[in-house]
């Protein structure tokens, strides 16, 4: 009887868990569900008084005109640009840094861990005048380049903290053992803590990503020139002065949304091996 209990309980608790799981999944989802339907919904319909949730005439033409419109393309690639630069920038800088912090001793290293930690706080809005000044010294301002330095600077310290505790999961007598075949520390490093970390290097690699792909605030002070706009900032176009195309600001909402959803989908079966190795102790 005592397992009978125990078993239909846990089917109880089974239940309850996934009717939670399928409710926070619709809470997520609901609000990309009403941004393709109002992408789909005409100017007079997106502000009649008595609006719907599905619309009544289906204006599929909005997703064709967003093109015509504006140089989304255009936009596009500068988006990929700016985080893909800013992506590889972090990580191989990253890389090193965490397996100094990981493996070697040295005076100041846990201050230096500190530094790293604090520099998590500042956000780019409070540091945004600094940054101005300085990409003027240096003749950067509306640049491609100095967006792809302040993402990659931005990111930089999560990639390292992350990185660390992924190669501090890592046995060190896998580097002795290569350093025994006559691999130097740089080798060791390279062809077996490299390989055996790719987890939480990937993690580090998307978190970057989607952070420098959504920034926004940086780049709507450093760029004015709208064919070098990155994606959140050139689909402003459709907030014109007297009235905001809803319709067409949506569409080109969910289109900014299709690169980040692709990436989590290719390399997703390694972003909890990655988080998990990130969370060690140490």
């Amino acid at each position: 009887m005592p397992s009978k209990k125990k078993t239909s309980s846990a089917k109880i608790l089974r239940v309850l868990l996934y009717l939670a799981i399928i409710v926070m999944v619709l809470v997520t989802l609901y609000p990309y569900f009403v941004m393709f339907t109002s992408a789909l919904k005409s100017r007079a319909e997106i502000y009649a008084k008595q609006g719907t949730l599905l619309p009544i005439e289906w204006q599929w033409s909005n997703y064709v005109e967003i093109w015509k419109l504006a140089p989304l393309g255009r936009y596009f690639v500068n988006s990929i640009v700016v985080a893909g630069g800013a992506t590889v920038i972090a990580i191989l800088c990253g890389i090193p840094a965490a397996y100094a912090l990981s493996r070697m001793k040295f005076k100041g290293k846990k201050f230096f861990l500190g530094l790293v930690i604090v520099s998590q706080m500042f956000a780019p809005v409070v540091l945004l005048v600094g940054i101005y000044k300085i990409m003027s010294m240096f003749h950067l301002t509306d640049t491609l380049i100095a967006l792809v330095f302040v993402n990659a600077a931005f990111n930089q310290a999560f990639a390292i903290w992350l990185l660390r505790g992924t190669f501090q999961s890592i046995s060190n007598e896998m580097e002795q053992a290569a350093t025994i075949d006559g691999c130097n520390q740089v080798q060791a490093m390279i062809r077996i803590l490299i390989p055996v970390a790719a987890p939480g290097i990937v993690t580090a690699l998307i978190f970057v990503f989607i952070n420098a792909w959504n920034e926004y605030t940086v780049a709507l002070t450093l760029i004015s020139s709208d064919i070098l706009k990155p994606l959140t900032v050139g689909i402003t176009v459709f907030n014109g002065y007297n009235m905001i195309e809803w319709q067409y600001l949506f569409a080109s909402s969910l289109f900014a949304t299709i690169p980040v959803v692709i990436l989590f989908i290719c390399i997703e079966k390694h972003l909890v091996g990655g988080l998990t190795s990130g969370g060690v102790k140490g």
